[in-house]
């Protein structure tokens, strides 16, 4: 199979001012993603997507080239995901390499490794469309999650259940953000959410820890602090 690994990484970001280059632990935040896809994967197939030349120049500086600056039209606050990832694909097959399968991975997970890489990829084959990272959701929507009704305003439970303890309910999985290993060819044909052959590969909480705001950010340097074992 040919590989490709996209690493998006906008310059625009609001929750924590340029994040994807802060330095956490004295290194910039994209630097534990690319870490862990060099430990797996040649260089030349690692694509850090960024319509910021200062994000260009701090991922080069750790000896990475980074192969273009995103168009502008991909680099709004409504650009998606898709968009991003089917541009990135359409670069190298321009450039004579045709990915099978696409390895998403977003800056904002810096205990996502490589070891976790490598086991969800276990977990792949051309049949499906998505492996997927994930963790247990600490809020079931059969015990913990309430909708508004639109008529009487009265709260209903999300998913109904007859479960009288939270240990009693079925398991929830949330997308903890961390990994997406993508068929290419169900990519080309709808977006991520729409597909239905998706596996899961489960985190701890510690690795799913995800960066959106200073608060997430504290945790972050919390953990570090705390001697949990980053590269």
């Amino acid at each position: 199979m040919n590989y490709l690994v996209v690493i998006p990484a906008r310059g625009g970001s609001k929750g924590v001012p340029r994040k994807n280059i802060k330095l956490l632990n004295g290194k910039p935040l994209i630097h534990y993603t690319i870490k862990a896809a060099q430990e797996m994967f040649d260089d030349k197939i690692i694509c850090v997507t960024t319509d910021n030349n200062e994000i260009k120049e701090v991922v080069e500086q750790m000896n990475l080239k980074v192969p273009f600056i995103r168009p502008a039209e991909l680099a709004s606050d409504t650009s998606g995901s898709y968009e991003v990832l089917l541009h990135a694909i359409s670069y190298y097959e321009n450039n004579g390499y045709h990915p099978d399968v696409l390895i998403f991975l977003q800056p904002t997970s810096p205990f996502r490794t490589s070891e976790h890489i490598k086991a969800a990829l276990k977990s792949y084959s051309k049949d499906i469309d998505m492996v997927v990272s994930v963790k247990e959701t600490q809020s079931n929507p059969y015990y913990l999650l309430f909708e508004e009704d639109n008529k009487t305003g009265y709260l209903n439970k999300s998913k109904m259940g007859t479960f009288t303890r939270r240990q009693d309910c079925p398991k929830v999985w949330e997308l903890n953000g961390a990994l997406y290993i993508i068929n290419v060819e169900s990519l080309k044909k709808e977006t991520i959410g729409a597909f239905k052959k998706v596996i899961k590969y489960e985190m701890d909480e510690i690795a799913s820890h995800d960066i959106d705001t200073l608060f997430d950010w504290k945790i972050a340097e919390s953990i570090i602090q705390n001697n949990y074992n980053i590269k």
